[in-house]
């Protein structure tokens, strides 16, 4: 079982602006929105970080959550990553990245603890400036880009019409996997999600 006594970092990344809003790279973006919702948390402009934040709690009395979405672009993404963590005292370990995945087929959802970036300017950004690639993962699958699009040009745009169907529940799936991190931990998590 996890602490339950410390806050847990729930970053969701993706790029600002609304023009890159509805774009496969923004999924982390749409999941913290999301979770925002879910605990009654609104989210805020923190200057000094460059990021909007949200806070709340899974539940009643459960753990607290702070949602960060960097509005640095993704590349830059660590800097308001680490500075929050460094404010709210919360380890690498307690940090949850929420990010898009090419290697894993749309619709698929997984989590882990450390590892690579994947060639992900995100979490390349978030492990240097966290100084540790030990914090946890929330892969949401986007699929590899059709015949030779250039997975650069395929991440920064939309979901597909027929994507867009099934959008909704998936975000809805990935912020529940996210509760279930923070609640039961990694574990537990991947036995219940990574068959489905």
């Amino acid at each position: 079982m996890t602490d339950e006594t410390g806050p847990w970092l729930v970053v969701g990344l993706g790029n600002p602006g609304r023009e890159y809003a509805g774009n496969r790279h923004n999924v982390g973006f749409m999941v913290a929105e999301l979770l925002a919702v879910r605990l009654g948390g609104r989210f805020g402009r923190y200057k000094r970080v460059v990021a909007d934040v949200a806070e709340g709690r899974v539940g009643f009395g459960g753990p607290k959550l702070v949602l960060l979405k960097p509005q640095t672009y993704m590349n830059l993404s660590g800097g308001p990553v680490a500075a929050l963590a460094q404010f709210h005292k919360i380890p690498a370990e307690r940090v949850i990245a929420v990010h898009d995945e090419l290697d894993i087929p749309y619709g698929q959802l997984r989590v882990k603890l450390g590892g690579g970036e994947g060639g992900h300017n995100g979490l390349r950004s978030m492990s240097k400036s966290l100084g540790t690639k030990d914090y946890v993962r929330v892969r949401f699958g986007i699929g590899r880009p059709p015949g030779r699009q250039d997975p650069a040009d395929f991440v920064l745009s939309d979901f597909s019409t027929a994507e867009r169907k099934e959008l909704e529940f998936l975000v809805d799936r990935a912020a529940d996997v996210v509760e279930s991190v923070v609640t039961k931990g990694v574990e537990p998590t991947q036995n219940a999600y990574h068959g489905v």
